[in-house]
């Protein structure tokens, strides 16, 4: 007798997203870390300097965690309405935040209650932060202005009131401390100078603005609003240089990597696109449960933490590389161990007996090799098989039907195994890879249990769901084959017939051929 040869389970192509730096990069993190907060997160800001606390701004409250606490080390709950946009100052020892009531609020990091308070805007205040020398601060709120305040003398320097919808967004620069720049809800970017009595710059995004970025260099500006993302020349005075629409939904934060090199935005659309800033395309994307409304990068990429309008906290931590062992650290080999590697290299010689490795089969291949078909069918039927490798059961099936036994295989089955049989027909059936086989089965199944419809309601509905994936996939296959029929068409009117050269010269003799004969017919009538 021959030796039983396995089922051969058909490999197919896996389809996935092409593997770069860039995914191996971004995907080097942790399982994320989950906190809830008391409503929706507003605003995510490191702390610049060491150690890479965070400010996160939701509801009433500012918490400021530690890099690896799940609870806050500070909380700042000095405000009588909603809380906006805590931010750092660039040395980490004082935390700016407006807030519904219309007041701009500054905290020591070390202490509770607020060092100053600026009264001077008429709605919510949206936007604030510190200008580069860190004794002013810029603020963005809904009565349309924008207000430069003095810290020390807790006293307004200037206010703008240029823009003819709430402020924001905005964002200060650090290479100059007069110059900043806010975004409104009437779709234009504006550049102040604190040293002149009107904007020096103006853009026009076409969108409700929600979140602007400069970039380190600060010759390039990015804005976000609605579903796009716009990089600006501001050394061009604001000539837009690309228009990025890569989100479904409205875009509301943005921000960049330590090295500047790549750009995340994060929308309402629940994913995080990270772009390359030297071609401006997607490397890279995350995917969360809910929409985002912050976004925030650790100042050495070390974490990643995002804030949802369902109030969660998500938080991302680079796994550490794991340090190689030195030679000294490498533990020792007992002697004993070359003999049990001695002869893994040996080569049989003539007169040697060549003892074969046991064949270990699995479960189903047993079963089929002692003609035990009917549990084979259910050896690989069970979750673990059917779900995560469907490809096994039906190579399974493809065995039975060429021995001829598939039929008796399937009978005999009561109301449980036959809703399993039917789920799984149900969920691959459509499957290009599968269809050619599970169709057989379908019909099969059809003609053993015609007899018992209507004795199980469960097996009954399967058996409807079955006729409605059938004529689904009828009517799709019928489409295609009229799109398919429309290119040939459209091809065809397209496709021009190029001429061989054997055609070329027939044609030439041809065209000889004719007046000679003419003439000849002339002459002779």
């Amino acid at each position: 007798m021959s030796a039983y040869k396995p089922v051969a389970i058909p490999s197919f192509p896996k389809l996935g997203e092409k593997i770069t730096q860039d995914t191996l990069y971004w995907k080097h993190y942790k399982t994320p870390v989950q906190i809830k907060e008391f409503g929706a997160v507003t605003k995510i800001d490191f702390s610049p300097v060491q150690p890479c606390n965070y400010a996160v701004t939701s509801s009433t409250r500012i918490h400021i965690y530690g890099q690896y606490s799940q609870e806050p080390i500070k909380t700042f709950s000095r405000f009588k309405d909603t809380a906006y946009c805590g931010t750092y100052r660039n040395d980490g020892k004082l935390v700016v935040a407006g807030c519904e009531d219309s007041v701009v609020q500054l905290f020591d990091v070390g202490g509770k209650a607020s060092l100053r308070q600026f009264h001077g805007h008429s709605k919510a205040v949206h936007f604030v932060d510190f200008t580069g020398d860190k004794y002013r601060i810029v603020s963005g709120a809904d009565d349309y202005a924008s207000t430069v305040w003095d810290i020390p003398n807790s006293t307004e320097i200037v206010s703008y009131k240029e823009h003819t919808d709430y402020v924001r967004c905005g964002c200060t620069s650090k290479l100059n401390d007069n110059i900043f720049v806010t975004g409104s809800y009437d779709h234009t970017i504006k550049v102040f100078d604190a040293r002149t009595e009107h904007s020096v710059m103006n853009m026009e995004h076409e969108h409700p603005v929600e979140s602007v970025l400069l970039f380190p260099s600060e010759g390039l500006l990015a804005s976000a609003g609605g579903r796009f993302v716009k990089i600006w020349d501001m050394l061009k005075r604001g000539q837009l240089l690309v228009s990025l629409k890569n989100h479904h939904k409205t875009v509301t934060c943005l921000c960049l990597s330590s090295s500047g090199q790549r750009l995340l935005s994060g929308s309402l659309d629940r994913h995080v696109k990270v772009h390359s800033t030297t071609n401006y395309k997607v490397v890279h994307s995350f995917d969360y449960a809910a929409s985002i409304l912050s976004l925030a990068l650790a100042p050495d990429d070390d974490m990643i933490v995002v804030g949802m309008t369902n109030g969660v906290l998500n938080i991302k931590h680079r796994k550490r590389e794991e340090k190689k062992l030195s030679q000294s650290s490498v533990k020792k080999r007992h002697p004993r161990y070359r003999v049990f590697v001695k002869g893994k290299d040996y080569m049989p010689k003539q007169d040697d007996i060549f003892v074969s490795k046991p064949e270990h089969l699995r479960n189903y291949d047993r079963l089929l090799k002692g003609f035990e078909m009917s549990k084979a069918l259910d050896a690989v039927l069970v979750p673990g098989i059917r779900l995560s490798t469907p490809e096994v059961t039906v190579a399974v099936m493809n065995e039975l039907n060429r021995r001829g036994t598939l039929k008796n295989a399937l009978a005999g089955r009561n109301e449980k195994e036959l809703s399993t049989l039917m789920l799984f027909l149900l969920k691959n059936l459509a499957d290009p890879r599968f269809s050619h086989i599970l169709v057989n089965v379908a019909e099969q199944i059809i003609d053993i249990y015609a007899p018992i419809i209507g004795q199980s309601s469960v097996v009954d509905q399967q058996f409807l769901k079955l006729q409605d994936l059938i004529q689904k996939e009828i009517s799709y296959q019928e489409e295609l084959l009229e799109v398919l029929g429309m290119m040939d068409t459209l091809f065809a009117t397209m496709t021009t017939k190029k001429q061989t050269v054997l055609e070329e010269k027939m044609l030439s003799t041809a065209q000889d051929f004719e007046p000679k004969n003419v003439t000849t017919l002339n002459q002779t009538a």
